[in-house]
């Protein structure tokens, strides 16, 4: 997931009990808390996906870095003050498991922009980098 961004300090995590962003009927630190941590990888690209919004709702730029194919991956991710995240609605993924080396999510993120509802509609491409699931970019945005 790609979006504009400014300087803002991180916001605070969400508590380890509490529900997880990425919309999962979950506790965060069962769900992406874990990945976020690094007590594990994300198995799925799916589940790499709902980490990285998550991450974006918590302004985890460290972990966005982290999970960015090299080649792709910005010097920084910064946040837009005016922008909150509020769902994310996973439409369909392709191949991204245990037995592939690719795989595609596509995906609609929720956000408010000054306050006013839109979305962000992505399908995106992740790989196989070192043996752990990568975003690599953006197929197609809308």
């Amino acid at each position: 997931m790609s979006r504009r961004a400014s300087r803002r300090p991180a916001a605070p995590r969400t508590a380890s009990a509490g529900p997880c962003p990425c919309g999962l009927p979950a506790a965060y630190g069962e769900c992406c808390g874990r990945f976020h941590s690094g007590r594990a990888a994300a198995p799925t690209c799916e589940a790499l996906m709902r980490s990285r919004y998550a991450a974006f709702v918590l302004q985890d730029a460290a972990y966005l870095l982290r999970t960015w194919h090299p080649e792709t991956r910005p010097p920084a991710v910064t946040f837009d003050p005016a922008m909150r995240w509020v769902r994310l609605e996973i439409l369909g993924a392709t191949e991204g498991s245990a037995f592939h080396t690719a795989g595609t999510v596509t995906f609609r993120a929720h956000y408010t922009d000054d306050g006013r509802p839109d979305a962000l509609h992505e399908q995106s491409r992740f790989v196989r980098h070192e043996g752990a699931w990568v975003y690599a970019t953006a197929v197609f945005v809308d």
